[in-house]
């Protein structure tokens, strides 16, 4: 059972709330970041090198203190406020006219260490350290982690029931098309009913933000250590997650471009892939996976369906079942001399946000030699690896859209 919370949310006021919103910090480069960013713009406080002309090392000290600093200036300013009472909050997203409910919400971080809330990825140390410096330093999660829950008609309707009877306190489009609703939840009633709800719910997943939600369960040990009075009730405890029912979400592909065709020629490279695949040319027009096992690869100018042959995937392994376990070990790892997906540099990842026609310019401007698009991962896929504690191989999923940082931000201080 998990143990959640309500909190004084620390966000925008109305009018300046589409500016302060951002994009997360992982999706895009500091480059990216300060063309992007406006005067108010999160940015400035997830990604405060941009503020450095040339930008900065985004893990150096004066990088670390300038985060501090603006997220104390932006407070100052007005252009993120502190609300009076404890709340949670309906953050929902409209993405190609569907929209996905969730509940902004504290998590504590011991049902993070006991397994109560699941992951299905590893975690980079490099990663975590990052971003642990960041919450320790602000005493905040500035940015949210993305889970799901079982979903519970209990909190559809307390939802459904939010959002038909009060206007959105946020309402906007940002600039990639996604809308983005948000309600504060007011009713102090209805708040400890959803704190009641949850009680019962046996476990959340992390869905995206592994390592923001690690980083927060260790700055909540360390302050732990350093509290002799620690009751477990404490702020710091708590981390900030949005979390969505799981029937709402969807995975999209993460697909993988590759630099070279480990020394083999066009057709040696076909010749080898036909041992565990049955290979079909396609032609010029891009091609999307049609199903389980079966993959689209683009080189030469040419796009091809690959389908994995009986033999090479095993649907009663909760990781063998996997395309991407299939492409790894068949393909990459095989044929390509690619062991390692963590740290080879002949291999990149794209997001299928992006569509096939990323994958198309990547080969044909000579950046990359082959391009293979993936069946996407089911939500009812990610559940039971977590329920069973393996561990998914590595960008193995994607979800869209993004959580935007800034629409509310939880702080350990009062």
């Amino acid at each position: 059972m998990v143990k959640i919370k309500p909190f004084k949310g620390i966000r925008p006021p109305k009018e300046y709330a589409a500016e302060v919103a951002s994009r997360p910090y992982d999706v895009l480069n500091s480059a990216e970041a300060k063309q992007e960013a406006t005067e108010r713009s999160l940015l400035h406080i997830i990604k405060p090198e941009i503020d450095f002309d040339p930008i900065a090392d985004e893990h150096s000290q004066q990088v670390y203190d300038k985060a501090v600093e603006n997220f104390k200036a932006w407070k100052q300013k007005g252009w993120l406020v502190q609300d009076d009472e404890e709340h949670y909050y309906i953050y929902a997203q409209t993405m190609e006219g569907r929209t996905q409910y969730g509940l902004a919400m504290c998590c504590h971080f011991e049902d993070y260490l006991s397994g109560a809330i699941k992951k299905h990825e590893l975690t980079r140390p490099d990663k975590e350290e990052d971003r642990m410096i960041h919450v320790r330093n602000q005493s905040a999660n500035i940015e949210p982690v993305f889970f799901s829950y079982p979903a519970d008609k209990r909190i559809d309707e307390i939802v459904e029931n939010i959002v038909k009877n009060n206007a959105p306190d946020y309402d906007f489009t940002a600039a990639d098309g996604f809308g983005h609703h948000f309600w504060v939840i007011r009713d102090r009633a209805v708040n400890d009913r959803i704190t009641e709800i949850f009680a019962e719910i046996p476990a959340l997943y992390v869905a995206d933000g592994h390592h923001r939600t690690a980083a927060a369960a260790r700055v909540g040990q360390e302050k732990m250590s350093q509290n002799p009075r620690h009751t477990g009730n404490e702020e710091y405890c708590y981390f900030l997650a949005v979390t969505f029912p799981d029937n709402q979400l969807r995975i999209i592909d993460y697909n993988r471009v590759v630099k070279d065709l480990n020394g083999l020629s066009e057709e040696q490279f076909l010749a080898a892939l036909e041992k565990d695949f049955e290979v079909k040319r396609m032609g010029a027009e891009p091609c999307s996976p049609t199903g389980l096992h079966n993959f689209s690869m683009y080189l030469g100018g040419v796009w091809y369906s690959l389908t994995a042959r009986p033999g090479t995937y095993d649907d009663n392994d909760p990781i063998g079942v996997l395309d991407v376990t299939v492409l790894s070990e068949r393909v990459l790892d095989r044929i390509l001399g690619i062991e390692d997906l963590r740290t080879s540099k002949r291999i990149d990842f794209v997001g299928g946000i992006r569509g096939l026609g990323e994958l198309k310019r990547r080969v044909d401007s000579g950046e990359m030699k082959v391009a293979f698009a993936l069946y996407p991962v089911s939500m009812s896929q990610l559940i039971h690896i977590a329920d069973t504690g393996n561990i998914m191989p590595p960008k193995t999923t994607w979800f869209e859209p993004k959580l935007r940082s800034g629409v509310v931000i939880h702080s350990f201080e009062e």
